[in-house]
């Protein structure tokens, strides 16, 4: 089950407003999403936040197609929310009031995935 990297470019020094923004987060309405054709495309196991001076990294555990998530998020009401309050502390503004822009800027922000390694590919699993 992969794992992606979304980055965020924050104003340093906000570390604590920003982690108060994020400990208010409301979760999906749903961890299975779909694709646009309404089958079933995947489900969101699990995330993680990190911040550490201008970085932001949202590290997200999934198993489907990882196209489909940023279309799945866009149209969750706490993702906007939590655009909303972390707009004050991004580097450079962006457009995610629409779901066309959130995926666009959760497609661009992607980080490229150098390893993935679980229990399940360990060498002495075999």
């Amino acid at each position: 089950m992969p794992y992606a990297a979304i980055t965020y470019r924050v104003k340093p020094g906000h570390e604590d407003e920003i982690a108060a923004v994020f400990a208010d987060f409301q979760r999906v309405d749903t961890p299975d999403y779909t694709a646009e054709d309404g089958g079933s495309a995947g489900r969101l196991l699990g995330t993680g936040v990190f911040v550490k001076d201008d970085v932001l990294v949202r590290v997200i555990h999934y198993e489907g197609d990882f196209a489909e998530i940023g279309r799945h998020m866009a149209a969750q009401r706490g993702v906007h929310v939590l655009e909303e309050r972390l707009a004050p502390y991004l580097a450079e503004e962006r457009d995610t009031t629409t779901a066309e822009g959130f995926a666009a800027y959760f497609r661009d922000a992607v980080m490229r995935p150098i390893a993935q390694l679980t229990v399940d590919t360990h060498p002495t699993r075999r």
